[in-house]
This record gives structure tokens, C-alpha cells and sequence, in this order.
């Protein structure tokens, strides 16, 4: 019985004449693995914004945000690897070229991590301990 109701229920998909909305959905293109490609590329470069610990981190940031703040005209700094304690007099905006951190709030055991793509705003009056792993190279901007 179950099976004679599977056959009727299916019986439109799999009939020799088929349905107008069978016509339909055969006739659609699909799509293509370079249109795929492009989407998933798309995807990948989104911008994705997060605030964790009080920072906040603009993933992959569009190069028109980049040229409206003026990043590019911002004074750079850079260091090698290492950690160092660090208190914000103003709130900064920067703009990692290079580089991967782990930055630790003080009075947490969490860490916020940024690296190469971040645009990154740090409040005023935070103190942090920056931990360096792989050395960097950035545009910065107080306000």
C-alpha cells in the first residue's frame, strides 16, 4: 500500500508527458563552475564586521571604506615580534597590512585577534598587552 501511494504522489514526476512545471525546471540553466567560482570569491572577500572585548574588527574591509577614511594618507608603524603593555590615550583606528597580533584587554584572559586585512578601532582609555606573532605593518589614525 505505502508503495501504490508513493506512486501515485510521484506519478506526475516520472509520467511520459511531462507536467508544465517539470518543462520549467528542465529548462533552467544552471549554473556554471566559473559563475560558482565568482560567488565564492565574492563570499571570501565580504566584509565581516565583529566587536569582541570592546574592539572592533572590520574583516576584509571594501577598498572604498579604505580610500573615504584615507587610510593609505595615515602615518604606518610597524614592529618585529614581541609583547609589549599598551594604553590607548584616544581612540585609534588602524589598518593591518601585515602582521598577526593577539591583543589582550587587560583583566581578561581572552585574547582579540587581528591580522593582515583587519581595520581595527581600539577605544580611549583601553590598556592592552599586545602579543606579536608574526611582525607588523600598519596604518594608524587617532581621534
Amino acid at each position: 500500500m505505502a508503495c501504490a501511494s508513493a506512486s501515485i504522489n510521484t506519478g506526475l514526476l516520472f509520467s511520459k508527458q511531462p507536467s508544465k512545471l517539470q518543462k520549467n525546471f528542465n529548462h533552467t540553466p544552471s549554473l556554471s563552475l566559473t559563475t560558482i567560482r565568482s560567488m565564492r570569491v565574492r563570499a571570501e572577500t565580504m566584509s565581516t564586521t565583529i566587536e569582541k572585548l570592546g574592539v572592533k574588527i572590520e574583516r576584509n574591509p571594501p577598498e572604498s571604506k579604505l580610500t573615504e577614511l584615507g587610510v593609505k594618507k595615515w602615518p604606518k608603524w610597524g614592529c618585529p615580534p614581541s609583547k609589549f603593555p599598551w594604553t590607548y590615550s584616544a581612540k585609534e583606528t588602524c589598518y593591518l597590512l601585515e602582521g598577526k597580533v593577539k591583543v589582550y584587554p587587560d583583566g581578561s584572559n581572552e585574547a582579540v585577534e587581528i591580522g593582515a586585512g583587519d581595520l581595527v578601532v581600539f577605544p580611549k582609555g583601553m590598556s592592552c598587552t599586545w602579543d606579536v606573532s608574526v611582525a607588523v605593518d600598519k596604518h594608524y589614525n587617532f581621534e
